[in-house]
């Protein structure tokens, strides 16, 4: 019985190092089709591929993004990407200044690259979650809500993409300097 537990911890364990890749696959692809869907209130009856594989594909990404919010958060990690639950701003504010005075912030700690992290984990849980919310409730009113909802998260999702890529860069160049 042991073994078998420890062999599941071990699947996980492995599963989980390749998380973030995963997400950026699925989320690629799910962005990258979004503008072929052609769904309302429901699923149609001769959904074409493109909005099967956007609908089962976003559940996908949607427990893979709850696990990856939770593993990023076990241990103690949540202090890292969302210090303001304790009302820690410090790293915040040193980065702020930094980058008015031109300097770049450092990568980890409770600075301004983690805060945006912790930000875009939970856009993409919202994102999913809003997605889930508009599959169990198609066919009903509330589905158009759910979907608006869905929409909106995406795009704020997409502009996090675009300053997580920015921010990305700016380590690389960092790391380049030293």
């Amino acid at each position: 019985m042991v073994s078998i537990f420890a062999k599941i911890r071990h699947i996980i364990t492995r599963l989980s190092a390749y998380q973030h890749l995963l997400l950026i696959m699925l989320s690629l692809y799910l962005i990258l089709t979004s503008g072929w869907l052609m769904m309302g209130r429901s699923l149609r009856a001769s959904a074409s591929l493109w909005d099967m594989t956007h609908v089962y594909l976003g559940l996908l990404a949607t427990l893979i993004s709850c696990l990856f919010l939770i593993s990023n958060c076990a241990g103690g990690k949540w202090r890292q990407y969302f210090p303001w639950f304790v009302g820690d701003t410090s790293q915040l504010l040193k980065d702020l200044k930094g980058l008015l005075k031109g300097k770049l912030p450092t990568s980890g700690g409770r600075g301004l690259f983690s805060w945006v992290e912790g930000i875009g984990m939970l856009l993409l849980v919202a994102v999913g979650l809003t997605g889930t919310m508009w599959f169990i409730m198609q066919g009903s009113s509330d589905a158009l809500v759910w979907r608006s909802y869905h929409i909106l998260l995406a795009k704020g999702f997409i502009g996090f993409i675009l300053v997580h890529i920015l921010f990305a860069c700016l380590h690389l160049l960092d790391f380049v300097r030293n």
